[in-house]
């Protein structure tokens, strides 16, 4: 009995396993546990709780939140993994990580800081509840190109991950209350 519910949990994950191969752009993010590999090139952000693995082909440019993650190729961008984080051999991180359990195989290359402790909070409770240019400008009402200007020119508090622009809602609102709206 116990092995046929092994057996019917294992095919249950089998089953959500996504694989990216080909170049994309863009922002995934996963509610559901899933098991994601992406072996291309990605520019974006990248969400998701389960398994994410970083192929020994793949460049991503875009900031990682996961649970457990695991690299063997090339990451731009800040890492959060809130269980565990295993960086293969031939790892390439640029970017700060933050994790509670690390895993650095030799040869693995890491430019940025790494903390660790205590427990980490997945998703959007980890990082505040950040927004894309889409969403503000829906958000504040005007123009996504408007709110593409501000960023820019530093009139709007705003963060670069994988060559697009996010926004921290807290600051949002933050900088709504001070008046710095200027339409």
């Amino acid at each position: 009995m116990r092995y046929r519910r092994r057996e019917e949990r294992k095919a249950q994950e089998e089953e959500r396993v996504l694989e990216v191969s080909a170049g994309m752009q863009g922002t995934l993010r996963f509610e559901d546990p899933v098991n994601l590999k992406i072996n291309g090139k990605f520019d974006g952000m990248l969400e998701a709780k389960g398994t994410l693995v970083i192929g020994g082909n793949a460049v991503v440019n875009a900031n990682i939140i996961g649970e457990t993650v695991t690299i063997s190729g090339q990451v731009n961008g800040n890492i959060k993994a809130s269980s565990f984080l295993r960086l293969e051999q031939t790892a390439k991180v640029t970017g700060d990580i933050e994790t509670i359990k690390i895993s650095v195989a030799e040869g693995a290359i890491l430019t940025g800081q790494l903390r660790m402790g205590g427990h980490l909070k997945s998703g959007h409770q980890q990082r505040g509840d950040w927004m894309s240019m889409t969403q503000l400008a829906k958000y504040l009402e005007i123009d996504a190109g408007k709110v593409n200007e501000w960023a820019s020119n530093g009139k709007l508090p705003a963060t670069r991950e994988g060559g697009e622009w996010v926004f921290d809602k807290e600051k949002i609102d933050r900088w709504i209350s001070e008046g710095k709206v200027k339409a």
